[in-house]
């Protein structure tokens, strides 16, 4: 396993981070466990959930599988840096989302209960609070500190200005503020590149991408749909439809890179500028087994240029609309 920083912090994470939030709705807590062992037997130690993960009828049950998987003892928490987040409405009533002071305490013991365990390596925003002033924020944040409840802070689906109000006030603080940032990044999506990337290098966050395959498109969903292994659905089922020619080159240029079209998505993604490490979110571990290959995939400069050739990326902004 590779093992790099996040972002400017002190912390060393896995290549990889496992996110849970398929445990419980999709994952039956057994099978969870089961592969929560296999990704520290495999040397990931970063590990990110959500207390709202669990489905509308149970928010919380992913927390929960977890903190019994640490409940297991053998050391399973003191091996794992911890990312759990904050945010989403938990109950119908008030106080009980977003990012009050009072939410954020609130949130924060909920959360330490269901995981038992008495700190988080890593609290994150889980959306920007237009509502909540950043002084209010901090100093929740900051007490949950000093009170030893948390160790980092991190945010979800930032803009690059939110990125960018966050650090500043947390340095009229003296306060470290964010070390990370999880986003939507992929091949298909590089909005981040505009302004949430360049926002990250310029104030040390670790990139944390979330939905690294596009909901399955880049993992070989054609050859798997001729295969009948898989058909596509929904908006997956749209979005494969109006890509269908994008999405063949992709696949045909995987074969002859002689790497599935999975491991070659993850691998562009560990080459990126501030990426740490994508989220890969197994129901099974076989697919828990094909994330790990992307780690020995390497891709030179004519290979990332002609994948750039295939889904076009963006410059930082504002040299990518403007002279």
């Amino acid at each position: 396993m590779q093992y790099t920083h996040l972002g400017r912090s002190g912390l060393k994470v896995s290549r990889l981070c496992l996110g849970t939030m398929n445990f419980g709705p999709q994952t039956d807590e057994a099978t969870a466990h089961s592969i929560m062992d296999s990704a520290l037997d495999s040397g990931i130690n970063f590990f990110d959930t959500a207390n709202v993960y669990g489905g509308a009828g149970h928010r919380g049950w992913t927390e929960e599988i977890i903190g019994r998987w640490f409940a297991k003892g053998g050391e399973r928490r003191e091996r794992t840096v911890l990312a759990t987040k904050l945010y989403g409405t938990m109950t119908d009533r008030p106080n009980e989302s977003k990012l009050s002071a009072l939410n954020i305490r609130r949130a924060l013991d909920a959360s330490l209960k269901r995981l038992q365990t008495d700190y988080i390596d890593i609290y994150q925003f889980h959306h920007i609070d237009r509502d909540t002033p950043w002084d209010e924020i901090w100093q929740a944040i900051d007490v949950a500190v000093q009170q030893g409840k948390i160790l980092y802070s991190g945010s979800s689906n930032f803009a690059g200005w939110h990125i960018a109000q966050a650090q500043e006030a947390a340095r009229r603080r003296n306060y470290t503020g964010l070390v990370s940032e999880q986003s939507i990044y992929n091949l298909f999506r590089r909005e981040l590149e505009l302004e949430v990337i360049p926002a990250a290098q310029q104030y040390g966050l670790g990139l944390i991408p979330w939905s690294p395959l596009q909901g399955g498109l880049l993992g070989g969903v054609l050859k798997k749909e001729e295969q009948g292994v898989r058909r596509a659905e929904g908006r997956a089922l749209e979005t494969l439809k109006k890509h269908e020619d994008q999405i063949r080159q992709y696949e045909d240029f995987a074969d002859e890179l002689g790497h599935a079209p999975g491991d070659v998505a993850l691998a562009w993604l560990l080459h990126q500028p501030a990426v740490t490490a994508p989220i890969v979110g197994p129901r099974t571990q076989e697919q828990l087994d094909a994330a790990i290959r992307a780690l020995d995939v390497s891709l030179n400069e004519d290979a990332l240029k002609r994948l750039d050739d295939i889904f076009p990326g963006h410059r930082p902004a504002p040299e990518d609309y403007a002279w």
